[in-house]
C-alpha cells in the first residue's frame, strides 16, 4: 500500500489507516482485525485514551506486540474521567498530559508512542503550556512527534503558528467538506499533514448506507442526502464502490496524508483495505462530486 510522509517527521503512514474506535471490546475479534490490517498493508493505527475507556488502547497494545516496529502508533490526550464526577472533564495541562502518556504507555505495552495528539482543544487552553509538554515529551523519548484532533480552524492556526505539530486529524468527506477553505490550503503550505476521519460519513456513504440517511448529517436533510447518493451511484462501478469513492475523495486534497475509516467486522475491513487499489478520482469526478455536495463552512466550532 502507498505510504506518505507525515508532515515533516520521519513516520510514513498507509494512506488507508485504521481508526481503532470501532473494533469492540470482544478482544479476539478486535485483534483478528487489527493483525488482517497489518497482513493487508495498513501500518497506521489511531487509538485514544477515552476510547472504551482505556480498554481500546489495551486492545490495540496486545494486538501490535511482537510488531511494535512494524507499525505508526497514534493515540490521543486531553479527555479526564475524575473520580466522583460524571463524564469528561477537559484537561490540556502539563501536568495531565505527562501523566496521561505513562498510562497510554502501559495499556499499549510499549516505551514510545509515534504520535501522540491533542484530543480537542479551544482557545481558553493554555495552549503554550500544551505545547511544552508535547516537547518535553518529545525530549523524554516518549512519543516520536506530536499533533491535534480538531476541528476548530481558529485553534488549529494557533498551533500551526506556536508549534511543531506534524498532523491534525479532522473530519473530512464528501458530506463534510468544511476543512477545504480554511484548514486544508494553510496545512498543505505549512507542510502539515492531514489524516482525515470520518472519510464516510458515519456510513451514510457506504454501500450498505441507505439506512443511515434518516436522521440526516451536519447540515444535509435526508431527501438531499439520498438524491447525492444516487447522484454518486454511476461514479461506483467494479473497480470502485461508492465508499471506496468516498474514501478517495479524502485522500484527494495535497494535504491529506491518511484517511482512516473505521471496521467492526472483517469484510469492513477489506473493503476499506480495497480503496488503496481503486483508481484515484479523476479532475472530472473531483469536479462532479463538488457539484452535488455543499462547500459546507465552520460557523459553531471556531
Amino acid at each position: 500500500m502507498k505510504k506518505n510522509r507525515l508532515g515533516s517527521s520521519d513516520l510514513y503512514v498507509s494512506e488507508i489507516g485504521l481508526g481503532c474506535m470501532s473494533l469492540g471490546t470482544e478482544e479476539k475479534e478486535a485483534e483478528r482485525l487489527v493483525h488482517e490490517a497489518l497482513e493487508r498493508g495498513i501500518n497506521f493505527l489511531d487509538t485514544a485514551d477515552l476510547y472504551d475507556a482505556g480498554r481500546n488502547e489495551e486492545i490495540v497494545g496486545k494486538a501490535v506486540k511482537g510488531r511494535r516496529s512494524d507499525v505508526i502508533l497514534a493515540t490521543k490526550v486531553g479527555n479526564r474521567r475524575i473520580p466522583g464526577k460524571e463524564g469528561l472533564s477537559w484537561d490540556p495541562s502539563k501536568s495531565y498530559i505527562k501523566t496521561a502518556v505513562k498510562d497510554s504507555l502501559r495499556r499499549l505495552q510499549t516505551d514510545y508512542i509515534d504520535l501522540y495528539q491533542l484530543h480537542g482543544g479551544t482557545l481558553d487552553d493554555p495552549i503554550d503550556e500544551t505545547i511544552e509538554a508535547f516537547e518535553e515529551l518529545k525530549q523524554e523519548g516518549y512519543i516520536r512527534f506530536y499533533g491535534i484532533s480538531s476541528i476548530r480552524p481558529n485553534v488549529i492556526r494557533e498551533y500551526v503558528n506556536r508549534s511543531q505539530i506534524v498532523s491534525v486529524m479532522s473530519q473530512y468527506s464528501i458530506l463534510d467538506r468544511r476543512a477545504e477553505e480554511e484548514v486544508l490550503p494553510l496545512l498543505a503550505e505549512k507542510g502539515i499533514s492531514v489524516i482525515a476521519r470520518g472519510p464516510v460519513a458515519s456510513g451514510v456513504l457506504a454501500d450498505t448506507g441507505a439506512s443511515k440517511v434518516e436522521k440526516g448529517y451536519l447540515d444535509y436533510a435526508a431527501d438531499e442526502l439520498i438524491d447525492i447518493r444516487a447522484k454518486l451511484a454511476p461514479l461506483a462501478h467494479h473497480e470502485r464502490s461508492m465508499s471506496q469513492t468516498a474514501i478517495r475523495y479524502s485522500l484527494s486534497h495535497q494535504a491529506v496524508a491518511a484517511a482512516i475509516p473505521g471496521a467492526s467486522s472483517l469484510n469492513q475491513l477489506i473493503h476499506n483495505v480495497k480503496a488503496a487499489e481503486s483508481p484515484a478520482l479523476s479532475t472530472e469526478e473531483l469536479e462532479f462530486i463538488r457539484g452535488i455536495s455543499r462547500a459546507n463552512v465552520y460557523t459553531a466550532h471556531r
